[in-house]
């Protein structure tokens, strides 16, 4: 066997909470004969496997009693253009600001609004990751997949990715099915700016631009996100921790009832999507500590780690603020981490 295999081994450095929790055996694949053997040898262990890229958007409530195979399959290169067009294939393992910034630098359009999200490329499907009016499924072509009960490999077409908001096929009816080793993309070799969405144009004016370019768009989402968010190297967290709620045009007219100063962003003609750190904020959790783990005191959408918190701890929290939201503006939160 070439992966080399640790027994009874911290993921504290593989969660950006800085959970510490153990996982039963622990190994990192770098290619696709490594991820075979990982396999294998989780089935002869009868244990499942659980893949890790960037470790930001999970939540570890206890041991992992499975085999967790940390990917680091790399690579990022033009496979083809047209006129219009660079097909942009990326291993699942690369960190997603750093081929943002590769992106940039190249010229190659779409997903500059898309800068600082962290974690690792293969999550990026997996989560359909959005921001600054941008999301993942505007410039996805396909993702390569490697099944872990057949060892088949397959591209799944945009369509059969099932890419919803803050959802996918491998989120929901694959989940557990599938390890992501490469994600294709689609990027525009002449930029659609945006830059109506949250604060970019205000950054944009503030740090003087006149020539509008994607390097300028991600250096304004850059700093808006750090002067929002923690940095899960200084402050554990997994950045936002719940969904925006949609709720229809009806629902809204009742919640302005309950509060007629509620946010919100028209999804069509019968849905509006409401902001939940809004909602979070108004019902009095923002800022608050509950012994090492907390709501971010500058947006009441990420809970944070302060010290040596435990994962159930953080869960139990999510749900006291699940309930006191429902009980307030009869809307049930949705997470966006996923716990294990």
């Amino acid at each position: 066997m070439s992966i080399e295999i640790s027994e009874n081994y911290s993921l504290r450095p593989y969660n950006t909470f800085g959970i510490d929790v153990q996982a039963r055996f622990f190994t990192r694949a770098y290619s696709h004969s490594d991820l075979n053997e990982a396999i294998a040898f989780a089935k002869s262990k009868n244990l499942e496997i659980l893949v890790l890229g960037g470790g930001s958007n999970v939540l570890f409530t206890q041991d992992q009693n499975k085999v967790v195979v940390l990917n680091r399959l790399m690579g990022k290169q033009v496979e083809q253009e047209n006129e219009n067009n660079y097909f942009v294939g990326v291993g699942a393992g690369e960190n997603w600001h750093e081929f943002v910034q590769t992106a940039i630098h190249n010229n190659w359009a779409g997903i500059e609004n898309l800068s600082l999200i962290p974690g690792c490329v293969g999550a990026g499907p997996m989560q359909n990751i959005g921001a600054y009016g941008v999301e993942l499924s505007d410039v996805l072509h396909s993702v390569e997949a490697l099944n872990i009960h057949t060892n088949e490999n397959h591209v799944f077409s945009l369509n059969e990715c099932e890419l919803g908001y803050r959802e996918s096929i491998f989120k929901r009816k694959e989940k557990g099915n599938w390890i992501i080793t490469k994600v294709n993309f689609e990027l525009l070799k002449r930029p659609r700016f945006k830059v109506e969405y949250g604060a970019i144009q205000n950054e944009l004016e503030k740090m003087n631009v006149d020539i509008l370019s994607i390097e300028a768009v991600s250096q304004a989402v850059c700093q808006i996100r750090s002067s929002k968010l923690p940095d899960p190297k200084v402050l554990g967290n997994a950045g936002s921790f719940f969904k925006n709620p949609t709720i229809t045009i009806a629902q809204y007219d009742q919640l302005k009832q309950i509060d007629e100063h509620v946010p919100f962003y028209p999804v069509s003609d019968l849905e509006v999507k409401v902001p939940a750190g809004y909602l979070i904020e108004k019902c009095g959790w923002k800022g608050k500590q509950i012994g090492s783990c907390g709501v971010h005191h500058l947006q009441a959408l990420v809970l944070v780690n302060h010290g040596n918190a435990k994962g159930i701890e953080l869960k139990n929290l999510s749900e006291e603020i699940i309930q006191s939201v429902h009980e307030k503006y009869a809307i049930k939160l949705e997470r966006e981490v996923n716990l294990y």
